[in-house]
């Protein structure tokens, strides 16, 4: 049952029981002069109750005026049925567990506006008889009302299975209605581009980049530079306080100028000015200022595009997950209950050509199952925040070696910057399939992987010492999808035999590979 619906029960069952007991003791007694107050409560609640039914929500204003016509009620019958003052305690205990303690502050104030001047305005000046009844109903209204919000403040609702579906369907449907309007597209390199032209044109510049928000710290996703070598530790420490802080920063020929949106700071652009260029004489930080103000668009389409970037991310990672599940806990296990089958056919064989047979098959039925098992690891494994690209293609490595018995060498060269998920999901992806071609179909002896990040430049060449390129299948794809991967990555693919044997799978994002080698840590080296 939904929480709208468990409180209108709840209110009706509030309402019903204190006009109870006004209603038994005026009834049992016929005092006539209390039935017209008795009737217009029941006219307010039974209007409340229907409110309550019909809507899924209950703003704060319908709580207000249900406790101010009860308190118009009760002022008008102060003098004539001081009883019916307890109608008081119902506005307040309800809104509280509507809307927690302001509600029932709200509900409270309505209250005795509208009580204290009815009864001033129709009866005269309050005797301290009715003073004393007031105010007894009144704390006892303001006890209830807080218990109700404390009641609301530490008792969670039971969650909706189903809300978070209807909210996604909600969401998508508003996404696919909006798309048609996005001038810009959702590409963030794209966005990314423009915000680097709209700085360059404002501020002469050698190097400018742009480096956006992961869980893990900024990873550049665009950037541009001239032949002349940059600052980029001074860049990066800039970057680093700007996203902190929010606002511009500034430390000799280099910037940071943050961008920003209603959720905080969506990325920075960072830049080294020109050799010739002073910063004070062409007024850098008035210049940042403006930039800042005029860059507030793109900087709300560049959002955008990230999110639906992760969106993309998530979905295609659980679908991924739902693959991996269904091929292990089904064609997985029903290959391998074949194979028990023919054990027990190939122990009661009544030939020697039979039970060669039963034994070729079981070896084939054996080959099946280790290839569906390398699927569902190719499926399940991804990049997390925990881990850089090279760690996880050193960690896919190990376990298709130790699957297929062939020695791997990993060589990595990275430092703490990343590049974007998405890119490194892409490029994730086509390194292992190119490892799974070649464990599979190259006949190699030994694979070498070698992977240099500097982003938003990468490089990552795949070698194997086996048979080289074959005749492409009809229904092989393999091919296909790396080259599409490698276009959402915006990378260069190269595949192609090598000279001394084998093949050679080359992917390449284009940018500076060199300017940020001496920082970069020490090239790792791991046989799998």
């Amino acid at each position: 049952m939904s929480a709208s619906r468990r409180y209108a029960r709840l209110a009706v069952a509030a309402r019903a029981f204190v006009f109870l007991a006004l209603a038994v003791p005026v009834l049992w007694q016929w005092e006539a002069a209390n039935m017209p107050f008795l009737a217009a409560l029941a006219i307010i609640w039974i209007f409340a109750c229907s409110a309550d039914f019909r809507g899924s929500t209950r703003p704060l204003a319908t709580s207000i005026a249900e406790a101010a016509t009860v308190g118009v009620v009760c002022g008008l019958a102060m003098p004539l049925a001081p009883e019916v003052l307890a109608a008081l305690v119902v506005p307040p205990f309800l809104a509280g567990l509507r809307h927690g303690y302001d509600g029932t502050g709200d509900a409270l104030a309505a209250e005795l506006v509208t009580v204290i001047g009815m009864t001033l305005g129709v009866h005269g000046p309050i005797s301290s008889a009715q003073a004393m009844a007031l105010f007894s109903w009144v704390v006892l209204s303001l006890g209830l009302g807080l218990v109700a919000g404390f009641f609301r403040a530490s008792i969670a609702d039971d969650p909706d299975p189903d809300a978070p579906y209807r909210s996604a369907r909600r969401l998508l449907a508003e996404l696919v209605d909006l798309s048609g309007g996005l001038s810009s597209g959702l590409d963030p390199e794209e966005l990314g581009n423009q915000l680097i032209h709209a700085v360059q044109d404002v501020i002469p510049c050698r190097s400018v980049s742009l480096q956006v928000r992961r869980e893990v710290g900024l990873t550049v996703l665009v950037r541009r530079t001239s032949s002349v070598s940059t600052n980029d530790h001074v860049e990066e420490q800039l970057s680093a306080a700007a996203a902190t802080s929010g606002t511009a920063e500034v430390i000799d020929a280099s910037f940071a100028l943050p961008l920003l949106v209603d959720g905080g700071v969506v990325g920075v652009v960072t830049g080294t000015l020109s050799s010739n260029v002073v910063p004070d004489q062409i007024g850098l930080r008035s210049l940042l200022a403006r930039l800042a103000e005029s860059l507030s668009g793109l900087s709300v389409h560049l959002d955008t595009a990230l999110l639906f970037a992760q969106l993309r991310d998530i979905a295609t990672a659980d679908e991924r997950r739902r693959l991996a599940r269904e091929m292990h806990d089904g064609v997985a296990q029903d290959i391998a209950s074949m194979g028990y089958l023919v054990d027990g056919l190939a122990a009661t064989a009544t030939s020697v050509e039979q039970a060669s047979q039963l034994t070729l098959l079981r070896s084939q039925i054996t080959r099946v199952v280790a290839e569906v098992r390398r699927h569902v690891l190719t499926l399940r494994s991804q990049i997390d925040d925990s881990e850089s690209l090279g760690a996880a293609i050193g960690s896919v490595a190990r376990h298709l070696s130790a699957l297929s018995e062939i020695p791997i060498k990993v060589t990595v060269d990275e430092g703490t910057t990343r590049l974007r998920p998405e890119v490194e999901a892409e490029l994730f992806r086509i390194t292992q399939e190119a490892l799974n071609n070649a464990v599979k179909h190259a006949e190699a002896t030994s694979i070498t992987v070698t992977c240099l990040i500097s982003p938003p430049a990468a490089r990552i060449v795949i070698e194997d010492d086996g048979r080289g390129l074959q005749p492409g299948r009809l229904d092989s794809h393999g091919l296909e999808i790396m080259r599409e991967r490698a276009r959402l990555a915006g990378a260069d693919l190269e595949i192609a035999n090598r000279t001394s044997g084998g093949t050679r799978v080359a992917i390449h994002i284009p940018g500076d590979l060199t300017t940020t080698v001496p920082y970069l840590p020490r090239t790792k080296e791991a046989v799998a």
